[in-house]
């Protein structure tokens, strides 16, 4: 099986919970850690599982991967299973009652990531994930890498 484990990173937080995703995975040949910005259809040959992950900045995915989620074609990603993750803040770390407004209505960059990939032909394979930080910058809070690697093992399992 061909895995593509694609990230955006600011802070190094994302690409450290793709970092930790990939090393869950047994077979380390079959696996590959890239930023979004690397996607092309090239990249894509061949792969079988497609996860992606960004920063949320502004209530959604970053600049590199809005990019790339607009050059999805329709059937671009047919026959590729996919999922989607990002990092964030906890609403309730910064318990600020406009931010818990805003995260209501306009949420995290995962969901859009995966209804992308899915509007692209892409076979969802979990729900879209978050991993909290502990400030704006970071890090990850303990045990989030941890939980990255254990949602990406739930992913594989499926496969």
């Amino acid at each position: 099986m061909k895995i593509l484990v694609a990230f955006e990173s600011v802070f190094g937080n994302t690409e450290k919970a793709a970092r930790a995703m990939a090393a869950a995975y047994p077979n380390q040949e079959e696996i590959a850690v890239l930023p979004v910005a690397s996607l092309t259809p090239d990249t894509l040959k061949g792969v079988e599982l497609l996860v992606v992950g960004s920063p949320t900045r502004a209530f959604g995915p970053w600049q590199e991967t809005k990019k790339w989620m607009k050059s999805l074609r329709p059937a671009s990603l047919s026959g590729i299973k996919v999922a989607a993750f990002d990092t964030r803040i906890s609403v309730a770390d910064v318990n600020n009652r406009f931010l818990t407004f805003m995260v209501k209505l306009f949420g995290y960059a995962a969901k859009p990531i995966a209804r992308a990939m899915v509007r692209a032909g892409g076979t969802l394979m979990a729900e879209p994930e978050g991993f909290y930080v502990a400030a704006s910058e970071g890090p990850l809070k303990d045990g989030e890498l941890e939980r990255a690697a254990a949602w990406m093992q739930a992913i594989t399992a499926k496969i």
